[in-house]
């Protein structure tokens, strides 16, 4: 066979491109995965991995400053910004070198360039002004996202930032106001702040973390109030401009004529949010169907309107989440073969969010449950009631269970505390295989775990929470 022709080519080395690529090769097929920049993704390199370096030197930084008294710790100890910059890198570079050895222990072919498609069925790739041209049966599209801005904003990578720039930055601005209140703009914030910068966040919506569950931002922002970050909600920025110095952000009221302010820092972080990306590698050159909002059109295998051709993650404007694009790839890599596979379930995908205390949820909100016609049952257990929690010095936050009354079946969890993320996949298997809060009370829960909240969580909902 040609060293240019292979059964399945994947454009975009993310998550879910290189997971894709991985399941693909061992189904027998013989697999190539083409991209310019970041073999890990944006995940890997500036992303997911390296950002929790940074929140766990933030998190020993917070310590150092605020709890000293409480674990005991004795004499003059700091962080510096420098060395948890230098961790975070290496953090990152280790994992992208391990990425390159999957690659090779799968016997996929590692393609560097910028890849145009020519056909459904063929594509040209550019690398340091040579091009070369390759065939496949078989295309998924991996091509991840662009950031999303709003009017009045312009990144120019200085002053004015997205993520990428941030996080590749190892000097800190002695202060910053962030646009948007999700994960990226949380995370960083807890970060900056525990290295002393003077962090505002400002958020179009009525709450922080808009998309999680109301009581998990009343939640997050008596923490942050505490943390010293001035959260500004309902607020809209209409513009930012470029000092040279600094910047000067320009904010009103999301909703109405009131009053312009004008908010001066040292830099602005661009946390908006996330859009396809369709334009740039010819997909209007192959007929693929692209929706209103700008995402390409799948079915629920993953497949286009084009026969050959799958589009997998954050192009497709699903959930933007690097395990939704990993689940994604698994099924359109069985799919392309014929093997036995499931498909993915958006509306119970796990959520994370890696802020201090971490943020970790599924499902339905209580609201969402309620609007969609259920009768609707919830039951709440804090981390003060939590032996572990004590224990860990971190009681703090709750786990929030949202269920169907008429059978107990649990449709989503809200959680916020210590390491919560970790919590998340006994809930997710139990609503995965039906199992209601009745049988999962059943299961034993080690002791002292945080696990334990939910254990309590889930008997509430039973009607015999135990320790509360």
């Amino acid at each position: 066979m040609s060293d240019t022709h292979f059964d399945t080519l994947v454009l975009g080395a993310g998550p879910g491109g290189y997971v894709a690529a991985i399941r693909a090769s061992q189904l027998g097929q013989k697999v190539a995965v083409v991209e310019k920049k970041y073999w890990g993704g944006v995940c890997l390199n500036v992303g997911c991995i390296p950002s929790k370096a940074l929140l766990k030197n933030a998190e020993l930084a917070h310590t150092l400053q605020h709890e000293k008294d409480k674990f005991g710790i004795e004499g003059d100890a700091t962080m510096s910004f420098g060395p948890t910059h230098k961790r975070s890198r290496d953090v990152s570079a280790g994992i992208v070198k391990g990425v390159h050895f999957l690659m090779k222990k799968n016997k996929i072919t590692e393609i560097d360039g910028w890849g145009t498609l020519t056909g459904p069925t063929g594509i040209d790739v550019e690398n340091d002004g040579n091009t070369t041209a390759y065939t496949f049966d078989n295309l998924i599209l991996a091509t991840g996202a662009t950031v999303r801005t709003v009017p009045g904003v312009e990144v120019n990578g200085k002053n004015i930032v997205t993520y990428e720039e941030q996080i590749l930055d190892d000097q800190l601005p002695g202060s910053i106001v962030i646009g948007g209140s999700g994960a990226i703009g949380v995370e960083f914030a807890y970060v900056m702040a525990n290295f002393g910068v003077d962090v505002t966040i400002v958020e179009f919506l009525d709450r922080m973390v808009p998309t999680e569950d109301a009581d998990i931002s009343k939640e997050l922002a008596k923490h942050y109030k505490k943390l010293g970050v001035k959260v500004l909600t309902s607020t809209a920025v209409r513009g930012v401009e470029d000092t040279g110095d600094g910047v000067k952000v320009t904010v009103a009221p999301a909703q109405g004529d009131g009053e312009q302010q004008v908010i001066e820092a040292d830099k602005f972080l661009a946390a908006f949010g996330f859009a396809p990306r369709i334009d740039g590698f010819g997909l209007d050159t192959i007929g693929v169907k692209v929706s209103d909002r700008g995402a390409i059109e799948i079915d629920e295998y993953c497949r286009t309107n084009v026969d050959n051709v799958y589009a997998i993650g954050d192009c497709t404007g699903k959930m933007m989440l690097a395990h939704v694009a990993e689940a994604m790839g698994i099924v359109a890599a069985e799919t392309i073969n014929g093997a036995e596979t499931m498909p993915v379930e958006y509306d119970f995908i796990p959520r994370a969010t890696y802020c201090m205390p971490q943020i970790g949820s599924f499902g339905y909100s209580e609201e969402q449950a309620k609007e969609k016609g259920y009768d609707v049952k919830t039951a709440t257990f804090p981390f003060t009631a939590n032996g572990k929690a004590m224990g860990l010095g971190e009681a703090v936050g709750f786990v929030k269970v949202v269920a169907d009354a008429q059978y107990n079946e649990i449709i989503g969890a809200h959680m916020i505390g210590p390491d919560v993320t970790e919590l998340l996949p006994v809930l997710t298997l139990a609503q995965k295989w039906d199992l209601t809060a009745d049988e999962v009370g059943r299961n034993v829960f080690a002791h002292p775990t945080l696990t334990e909240a939910v254990k309590e969580a889930v008997h509430g909902i039973a009607g015999h929470m135990i320790n509360l």
